[in-house]
């Protein structure tokens, strides 16, 4: 497999048609290797248009979209961001190639492992991962940048609260067939600002509560 020619078809091929057109987007994925935050056995399709498997309950996200979100946040160099789901450790370092400090929240501790892991082994310095539920309150937490890696029924108070006034918040919302990705804005203390971004579906945060089904 000739991983740069299959790189750049990715790049060409799903990211670009995706509306994926900053030039700094684009070429982080160049210098952030993918396929080295994944096992050999799917190095195969680690550039395909899919959700690879991480876990029995985990997904990654799909190139192009971890692609749009880094687009859509413009993340800053002074910024300090939450993951929650440290996922294979690839979303945090592409997190953590534009901000100052990426601390992801992984609960599962074989992710966790694996991910920590990957970002030593490819020289990530900036990103913390820690064991723990990423959804739960932390009053002392404040953040710029917020990323959910895997979808929510809705964004609980518990992450909008740990926003900074100016910070934003990107999640993907819903229960399948119907689900957006959003970006949520603290605009003041007391207010925020939902802005739906474009549907998509991507397998549930393993944490997330789902609403129950009704049964008859």
């Amino acid at each position: 497999m000739n991983i740069e020619q299959a790189r750049f078809n990715m790049i060409e091929q799903q990211i670009r048609p995706w509306n994926v057109l900053n030039q700094d987007v684009l070429d982080m994925l160049v210098v952030v290797k993918r396929e080295n935050f994944f096992p050999e056995n799917q190095i195969g399709v680690v550039f395909s248009d899919t959700e690879l498997p991480l876990s029995a309950t985990a997904h990654s996200l799909s190139p192009k979209l971890e692609a749009r979100i880094m687009q859509e946040l413009a993340i800053n160099k002074h910024e300090q961001v939450l993951l929650v789901g440290a996922g294979s450790g690839y979303l945090a370092a592409l997190l953590g190639h534009r901000a100052a400090k990426v601390t992801a929240i992984e609960a599962e501790a074989e992710l966790k492992a694996l991910a920590e892991k990957n970002l030593a082994r490819n020289g990530v310095l900036n990103v913390s991962v820690v064991q723990g539920d990423g959804l739960k309150a932390n009053p002392s937490a404040a953040y710029d940048v917020i990323v959910v890696h895997g979808s929510l029924p809705s964004v609980p108070d518990s992450l909008l609260q740990q926003l900074k006034v100016g910070g934003r918040l990107f999640a993907v919302v819903g229960q399948p067939p119907v689900m957006s990705a959003e970006i949520v804005t603290r605009t003041e203390q007391a207010s925020f600002k939902a802005v739906a971004l474009f549907e998509t579906v991507v397998q549930p945060l393993s944490q997330a509560v789902q609403p129950s089904k009704f049964t008859f």
